[in-house]
């Protein structure tokens, strides 16, 4: 990862500028008037810790200073205020906190400035600040390296969300006492949009420095733009527009035109990757008149920045013309306008991060005895009433849209309006159903699927039939020597020996021709589905579908006045549906904003009083709702007996049947497609299985073999020696010349490459040609290829003998039990080796048959 040497220019935010205020006194004084001495005394030291966080608030900032340490102080003195403010109501009023005033400056106009007897105000300069301290954080931030750059994005967003907190919950409060500009709805939502827009562009250096594709890259750089746009364009409202720096704005501007030329610049190289020449002209076109068009009008923009602007513009300038020269020579594609190309996408991989959770005040230990249990359950009370009235709103308004989908489905609104219109659709999860069959191939792949069966079969018989040819020719030649020499040819014969591998391949035999049983009955269920199964090759699927027509013949034409009529209606009552989210959407709201603690603390006349008082707010609410819900009840009829005309004229009902008729051969033309790919599975597998345990066991047939030849060359020596008089060597009685230890070593080698150019020929999963035929099986189907290039699962235990390595090696005697000049077939050594695998008794089962197709009858 490379990171850019030269850093791109942000903007941060200054603090407001607080007056030296003494909050002790007037809140001890309140303590005194409203509790007593005693409660003041016990709050001494809270109301000590609330002094010295304003007066370190008073501070200026120290330059040495940690940016954090000053963090940390503004979220702790909000905390305290947040504390104060429920228990202490701090107004002109005489009964309240009437001593206390906080002034704050502005932050863009330090000569102006706002004073206001509220907590309010102090509330909201507190947030600002924090936002401020976090923007200061990101700017001083490396960006040059990794962990600098994610800081600083962390730190932009921390003061979005501050500015956030401060539009959301106290700029509202603030501005109504008269609070400065900065201190606005407008002012916070401004610098909201900034700090995403900054933590954006820290993203859009990432990727940059990740090498990330251009299509990623153009997509990030457009969602910076468009935070610049929006914050742009709050700079040019009335209230802002006269008030901040004219270098701010001009520094937005150009960075919304700068970070628009760059989505462009990035889709216009994906572009030419693609060999889209035309719409990479456009591109390129539209972000070079953007910076252009943005240069004109700004002044005062730090050089750093012009430079980055200067630099995109001549990159882009130089691949404008390569693409116009490239067009004009091969490609010769007309270039299209600009209005007719979509917008840029974007991603936005920012947001705000919540100071809820670091603004709680909840468990704050400040003051913890100046409020009385006493108020706390009168308060509980009241909020017991209101969740009581949101409850049963809440339910109404949901109970009033759950009839509305009851009575639409009833009626099959609106769908048989859109099958008018010709916008046919399937269920959601038969419509996934099919999607995935025509993924799959569908069944015209069904055909494919069944040739990689037929050729799976061929490819196991011919390995059957060579692995039987090979034990067949070593029972020959023992049985012609045992002929030649009568008793004196004492080793067992092959057949005792070969039991075991004759029974495994019998039995492969017998499954292979289950198999193909198996195989016919899927060829047949294909050949007697296809016509079914026919209906999932129609693209799109809907096509498929029956369509709602108008009647052939009309009395009076009045069809489209009906359908105009229910239309209608459809979209009133969806209208009464939005609104009723509105409404719910309005109570949380009025819950969360409803904090009377305020005004029961100060009350002096009936809490019962209070309560009404402060409930009856939530009547108009409840009065809009009860209408809402009334409305629908008659729209509903309506539309009930308008859809009852409109069934009559169009035929509604043999329409539901003919679709209802659709949709169950379309599943069942689904069902019957997996049944059959399910069982082509299984046969795949099966046979994939099966070639496994028959190359096995061709390797053990070859090594018994071989291993018989040695046998049998030791024997003849031995022979030879009893009987002096006799010569072997092809004296025309016998006709059999074996070769000596060297020679036999000679011919052992050539049948290990015989071997191995045997099984070469039938490596796994992979088809043989037979001599004189024609390689139609030299490359494997397409359709598992795949799986001859991994590895298969681990074979069951069935298949474990047939994996085990032999147990003696070639040129020597393949257990102890072989001595000298004759095989002892009767009396085995003691502490000899078991012989090897083909010479024990255990039994190899046929492979794993799972499935309805393929298993064992």
């Amino acid at each position: 990862m490379s990171f850019p040497t030269a850093v791109r220019v942000m903007l941060a935010v200054q603090e407001k500028k607080p007056s030296a205020v003494d909050i002790y006194r007037p809140l001890r004084q309140y303590i005194v008037t409203a509790y007593g001495e005693l409660e003041a005394q016990a709050a001494e030291d809270d109301l000590d810790a609330v002094r010295q966080l304003r007066l370190d608030l008073e501070k200026p900032p120290d330059a040495a200073a940690t940016p954090g340490l000053r963090r940390d102080l503004l979220l702790s003195y909000y905390r305290a205020l947040s504390v104060i403010e429920p228990r202490f109501p701090i107004s002109p009023d005489r009964a309240h906190v009437h001593s206390l005033t906080f002034t704050w400056f502005d932050a863009f106009k330090p000569n102006k400035k706002a004073s206001q007897q509220s907590i309010h105000l102090e509330k909201a300069a507190v947030l600002f600040n924090l936002g401020a301290v976090n923007s200061q954080i990101a700017l001083s931030a490396d960006r040059t390296d990794a962990a600098g750059l994610k800081h600083a994005c962390n730190a932009f967003q921390s003061a979005a969300g501050a500015f956030a907190y401060l539009k959301d919950h106290a700029a509202g409060r603030a501005s109504a006492g008269g609070a400065t500009v900065d201190l606005s709805v407008e002012c916070a939502a401004m610098l909201e949009k900034l700090m995403l827009a900054q933590a954006q562009e820290c993203f859009f250096e990432k990727v940059i420095a990740d090498s990330k594709p251009p299509a990623l890259c153009s997509k990030v750089a457009r969602q910076v733009g468009l935070y610049y746009e929006e914050t742009y364009a709050t700079l040019n409202s009335p209230l802002l527009n006269q008030h901040l720096d004219r270098t701010w704005i001009s520094h937005v501007q150009l960075k919304a035109a700068q970070y628009y030329a760059e989505a462009c610049y990035r889709c216009s190289l994906d572009l030419h990757e693609k060999e889209e020449i035309a719409e990479e002209i456009c591109r390129l076109k539209i972000g070079i008149n953007a910076l252009a068009d943005a240069k004109k009008s700004i002044r005062g923009v730090p050089q750093p920045l012009l430079d980055a602007v200067n630099k995109l513009e001549t990159n882009m300038n130089q691949n404008l013309e390569r693409a116009v020269k490239e067009n004009n020579r091969v490609y010769l594609m007309r270039v299209p306008e600009a209005s007719s190309l979509a917008a840029l996408p974007a991603a936005s991989l920012v947001k705000p991060i919540s100071m809820a959770e670091v603004l709680d005040a909840s468990k704050e230990t400040l003051f913890s005895r100046i409020v009385p249990d006493s108020c706390t359950r009168v308060l509980s009370k009241y909020t017991d009433m209101v969740d009581n009235i949101i409850r049963t709103q809440a339910e109404k308004l949901q109970q009033g849209s759950e009839i509305t989908r009851v009575k639409l489905k009833e009626m099959d609104l609106p769908e048989s309006i859109l099958a008018l219109e010709g916008n046919f659709s399937l269920p959601v999860e038969l419509k996934e159903d099919v999607e995935a069959v025509q993924i799959s191939g569908g069944p015209s792949s069904l055909e494919a699927e069944l040739q990689q069966l037929r050729d799976l079969t061929r490819v196991n018989q011919e390995l059957l039939v060579q692995t039987e040819e090979l034990l067949q020719k070593e029972a020959n030649e023992d049985a012609q020597f045992r002929a030649q020499f009568g008793t004196k040819w004492r080793r067992p014969q092959s057949s005792t020996l070969t039991k075991n591998l004759q029974d495994r391949l019998n039995k492969f035999t017998a499954n292979i021709k289950q198999a193909a049983d198996s195989d016919a009955r899927i060829e047949r269920s294909i050949s007697d589905n296809l016509e079914l199964m026919a209906i999932l090759n129609r693209r799109p699927i809907e096509s498929a579908l029956p369509s709602l027509a108008r009647p052939i013949m009309s009395l009076d034409g009045n069809e489209d006045a009906i359908v105009g009529a229910l239309k209608q209606s459809l979209r009133q009552l969806e209208n009464l549906g939005a609104q009723r989210a509105g409404l719910e959407d309005m109570l949380k709201e009025m819950k969360r904003k409803d904090d009377i603690l305020p005004k029961l603390m100060s009350s002096t006349g009936s809490q019962e009083d209070l309560f009404r008082k402060e409930i009856s707010k939530y009547d108009q609410i409840c009065g809009e709702i009860a209408q809402n819900i009334e409305a629908q009840e008659q729209l509903l009829l309506q539309i009930q007996a308008q859809n009852e005309e409109f069934s009559a004229i169009f035929n509604l009902e043999d329409f539901k049947v003919a679709r209802e008729r659709s949709y169950k051969q379309i599943a069942a033309a689904v069902a019957k497609y997996r049944e059959i790919k399910e069982n082509t599975n299984e046969g795949l597998k099966f046979y994939v299985t099966l070639q496994d345990a028959i190359t096995n066991i061709k390797q053990q047939c070859s090594d018994f073999a071989m291993t018989r030849s040695i046998q049998c060359r030791e024997m003849i020596e031995d022979v030879q020696r009893q009987l002096p008089g006799l010569n072997f060597k092809a004296d025309g009685r016998t006709g059999y010349s074996y070769p000596s230890a060297d020679q036999a070593s000679m011919q052992r080698n050539a049948s290990q490459q015989s071997e191995q150019q045997s099984a070469s020929q039938h490596p796994q999963a992979a088809f043989h040609n037979p001599p004189g035929e024609q390689p139609g099986y030299s490359h494997p189907h397409p359709a598992y290829a795949t799986a001859q290039q991994a590895p298969y699962p681990a074979p069951t235990a069935q298949y474990q003998d047939l994996q085990r390595p032999l147990s003696h090696q070639y040129g020597q005697p393949a257990y102890p039990g072989w001595h000298g000049s004759y095989y002892n077939a009767h009396q085995q050594p003691q502490g000899s080796q078991p012989p090897p695998p083909y010479m024990m008794q255990s039994p190899y089962p046929p492979p794993p048959h799972q499935g309805s197709y393929y298993r064992p009858q």
